[in-house]
């Protein structure tokens, strides 16, 4: 499967008005997809990543309400796992990397399509990716994110969550140092 160009496959995203079928260079997610993360699927044996998503941590804890410790990681996969269950969407690759394939999805509800690592953003459940540079992967991502934080939307609920890049930026600052 070659993955189509990210304005492309956008493009067709923001186009495709029926989603009875998937269109050319779509594919839908198999049942049974194994959640690895919040933002990474096993779906007939493909390494499937949402482009421009990145999920909280497995094992990274914030503390609920109720002052009860939870995972991270774990709520971001119930929250996509959810939103696959119920919306159904449709994807297209975008970029591979070794035995990854990036992808955009969409999904049909009522009379909108909407873009799957957005709407994990939008709830709070997911942050917009950045590139080594800090800068996004993919801007709009990095808007809803923050208007995701000043509502308190989702995780963002809680005091303590710890937010992924600050996580994996410290660990790579870590491994470069390390002797």
């Amino acid at each position: 499967m070659k993955p189509l160009p990210i304005k492309s496959a956008i493009a067709a995203c923001l186009s495709v008005t029926a989603a009875s079928a998937s269109p050319a260079g779509y594919f839908e997610l198999a049942q049974g997809a194994v959640f690895e993360t919040g933002d990474t699927v096993v779906s007939e044996g493909r390494r499937i990543r949402l482009y421009g998503l990145q999920s909280c941590l497995r094992g990274t804890p914030y503390t609920d309400r109720s002052g009860t410790r939870r995972d991270c990681g774990e709520a971001s996969i119930a929250v996509l796992a959810a939103f696959i269950k119920d919306t159904k969407p449709v994807c297209a690759p975008v970029a591979e990397q070794s035995d990854l394939i990036f992808v955009v999805c969409y999904a049909q509800v009522g009379n909108q399509q909407l873009d799957l690592a957005m709407m994990m953003i939008t709830e709070g459940y997911g942050f917009a990716s950045l590139k080594p540079d800090g800068l996004p992967v993919h801007p709009p991502y990095a808007v809803a994110e923050q208007e995701a934080r000043e509502r308190r939307r989702g995780l963002w609920r809680f005091k303590d969550v710890q937010h992924p890049a600050i996580l994996l930026s410290h660990a790579a600052r870590n491994l470069r140092s390390a002797p």
